[in-house]
């Protein structure tokens, strides 16, 4: 197993990124620091300056090992999750005129 692949087994992933970079992807670094657990260390000018960590015991659903084990789950699946799937495919149609109003 990879160091990396250790420290994400662990949930301990740290990221470097700049100032700048948040700023346009902030978004998405609270998504991964909420969902992925990820940590992510602030640089400006190329010194650390900052650190965005989860916050401990704070609802961020269910960790990646969670979700599988629920998939793989030898439990009953939702009978009706096909006809539902097949009414929202049939729903997710564009329109016959884009352009019109």
């Amino acid at each position: 197993m990879t160091h990396y692949a250790e420290l994400v087994e662990y949930g301990i992933v740290e990221h470097t990124i700049g100032a700048t970079d948040l700023a346009r992807n902030l978004g998405d670094v609270l998504s991964r620091v909420r969902y992925r657990r990820d940590s992510f260390v602030i640089e400006r000018n190329g010194k650390p300056v900052a650190r965005v960590v989860p916050i401990a015991g704070a609802a961020g659903g269910a960790t990646v090992a969670e979700a599988l084990t629920a998939w793989t789950d030898d439990s009953e699946g939702d009978p009706a999750l096909a006809d539902d799937l097949a009414a929202v495919d049939a729903s997710d149609r564009p329109p016959v005129n884009r352009w019109g109003s």
